[in-house]
C-alpha cells in the first residue's frame, strides 16, 4: 500500500487571522504554488485510487486544486483534522479497503509525528505544501518504510 502524506498549502497566519482556525485559509501565494504542485503531481503518474482530506479550509482548498488537476474524487474525513495520529489512519484506511494508493492532506505536527510512527523513528518534518511517501505491506501494518520526502520548492517548479 502506497500513502502520500501531502501537508496543505500556504494559509494566513494564526496569529494574524480572527476567526476561527478551522476556516483558515491558503493565501493567493498558496493558491498559485498548489496549483503548481498539482501540475507536477499530474506528471508523476501517482495512479492515487483516493483522496482524503482534512475538512480544514486550508487542506480542503489544497486537495480541492490537487483532486481537480487529477481528475479524482475527494473524500473529506473528520479524522484528518488536527490530531490525527496513526491509530486514526488506520481506521481511515480500513474504511477504504479497495484502495491500494491513497494521498492524505491534512497538518502538522500530526503528519511528521505519524510518518515517524509508522517508520519507526527518525526526524521527518513535512513542510506547508511538501509530500511524503510511505509504504505498507498492508493496511494492517504498524510499520512502513519511507520512500522520499520531497520539498515543496522541488515539486511547485
Amino acid at each position: 500500500m502506497e500513502l502520500y502524506f501531502l501537508r496543505h498549502g500556504l494559509a494566513g497566519e494564526r496569529s494574524e487571522w480572527k476567526g476561527d482556525d478551522a476556516a483558515r485559509p491558503l493565501t493567493d501565494a498558496g493558491i498559485e504554488k498548489t496549483k503548481r504542485i498539482a501540475a507536477t503531481l499530474s506528471q508523476l503518474n501517482l495512479g492515487l485510487d483516493a483522496i482524503i482530506t482534512s475538512p480544514l479550509a486550508r487542506a480542503r482548498q489544497t486537495a480541492e486544486i490537487v483532486a481537480q488537476e487529477l481528475d479524482l474524487k475527494l473524500i473529506e474525513d473528520t479524522r484528518l483534522a488536527p490530531g490525527f495520529n496513526d491509530e486514526q489512519l488506520r481506521a481511515i484506511l480500513l474504511d477504504h479497503p479497495g484502495a491500494e494508493t491513497v494521498m492524505l492532506v491534512g497538518h502538522e505536527p500530526d503528519f511528521s509525528e505519524t510518518i515517524n510512527a509508522l517508520i519507526g523513528g527518525g526526524r521527518i518534518v513535512c513542510r506547508k505544501g511538501g509530500l511524503a511517501l510511505v509504504d505498507l505491506p498492508n493496511v494492517q501494518s504498524r510499520k512502513g518504510e519511507l520512500v522520499w520526502l520531497i520539498p515543496p520548492k522541488v515539486l511547485a517548479r
